[in-house]
């Protein structure tokens, strides 16, 4: 069990065990270049704790020290239509509020910098992605002159930056000590009291509602609800002043600035506390049925002779496939990411193909790994002259 003795969010120490697997891959989105070293990839555990002060819910056996983001880390989503336009939505709801024209914009953790791109093209500003994934061969953007990407990690080395605007867009889950890193930021951002922060996450709110155990890996090390994560920066002297779901309610923003000292709660979405304990409750005595009913699924499949095929090959389909122990019933995992293409899953071995593979292959079912692409799906298989059945996980 945990030796976890306080919460990295609050420091409490009215902590509960949620959930352990053990042998999970460190990394689901780095690229690998065989099956042999796919099998290999090292793994850690994940040793789930709940936070009953502030519900915040983490990875007590979480190590940093494995974990190798480069350049090889694959995570982007901007080749789906569907995520691009919600980026675009995002930039322009940004743009809208705030007004950045001739500002500087930092972005920690902003991947390969679609966001920032757009958010310097759309509003006028100056724009630092910071990002250890960063690929410059891979952004084309007319603002290149107003962008500058580090590859690096955020953290006490960049305090000296001074950003008008500053966005941090699925990062916080990767950390572990996370009110450090949020004070780190407060640091970064001293006594500039206009300065905005726009955080986005997943929603644990909507993983614990699904029991979603594919969405809990250990590149995550930490999640947050709604209030989890209001009270970590109203604790770090943030006044949060918006606080909203989007994305079918599967992410989490959360805009604040700085104050001179703790601030009180100010959205209703905050007072969640009561639900999210027996969210977690509910959790703790219902995955292992949750788990049982995939694998019952999975084994009639199989008897039946249906080839099951699962489109997405992120960090979702590698929890999906460690936790429920798949290999050849799963005849393809298919990515639209080109960069994906030929290499292979962390932890299990698959190969992962382009949409064109599925041509050959023909499978009877796909298994949707995040069932806002459905119909996105649904069209490029079409487009293939490919009809078949489509089932979300959920």
């Amino acid at each position: 069990m945990s030796a976890a003795t306080s919460c990295p969010a609050c420091a409490g120490a009215a902590l509960e065990p949620v959930w352990h697997v053990a042998s999970v891959p460190v990394h689901s989105c780095l690229m690998v270049e065989s099956e042999a070293e796919a099998r290999a990839f090292p793994r850690g555990t994940l040793e789930l704790v709940f936070c009953r002060s502030c519900g915040f819910l983490f990875n007590a056996a979480f190590d940093p020290t494995v974990q190798r983001y480069s350049p090889a880390y694959e995570e982007t989503q901007a080749f789906s239509p569907r995520f691009l336009a919600f980026l675009a939505e995002l930039c322009e709801d940004q743009a809208r509020k705030y007004e950045l024209s001739g500002r500087l914009a930092l972005e920690i953790g902003c991947g390969k910098g679609e966001f920032l791109a757009a958010l310097v093209e759309r509003t006028g500003c100056r724009g630092i992605g910071i990002d250890p994934g960063f690929r410059p061969e891979r952004l084309t953007t007319a603002a290149a002159s107003r962008l500058t990407f580090v590859r690096d990690l955020y953290g006490p080395a960049w305090r000296h930056l001074a950003p008008d605007y500053l966005a941090c867009r699925h990062t916080l889950e990767h950390v572990g000590p996370v009110a450090a890193f949020v004070r780190t930021v407060r640091e970064t951002l001293g006594d500039r009291p206009d300065t905005v922060v726009m955080f986005e996450l997943p929603d644990l709110r909507r993983i614990l509602l699904e029991q979603a155990f594919w969405d809990l890996y250990y590149e995550h090390a930490s999640y947050f609800g709604a209030g989890s994560l209001a009270r970590l920066f109203r604790r770090e002297r943030f006044a949060v002043h918006a606080l909203w779901r989007c994305y079918d309610d599967q992410y989490l923003v959360l805009e604040a600035r700085p104050a001179a000292a703790p601030t009180e709660p100010g959205s209703p979405l905050e007072d969640d506390l009561a639900e999210t304990t027996a969210l977690v409750a509910a959790f703790r005595t219902g995955i292992a049925a949750k788990i049982a009913a995939w694998r019952a699924r999975l084994d009639t499949w199989r008897r039946e002779g249906r080839r099951v095929a699962i489109w997405g090959s992120g960090s979702k389909a590698v929890a999906f496939l460690v936790v429920l122990g798949l290999g050849e019933e799963i005849v393809a995992v298919v990515d639209v990411n080109p960069h994906k293409h030929g290499r292979y899953l962390a932890g299990t071995g698959h190969r992962i193909h382009g949409p064109d593979e599925l041509r050959a292959i023909r499978p009877d079912i796909v298994l949707v790994m995040n069932p806002i692409y459905l119909e996105e799906i649904r069209r490029a298989l079409a487009a293939r002259d490919l009809a078949p059945a489509l089932e979300p996980v959920r």
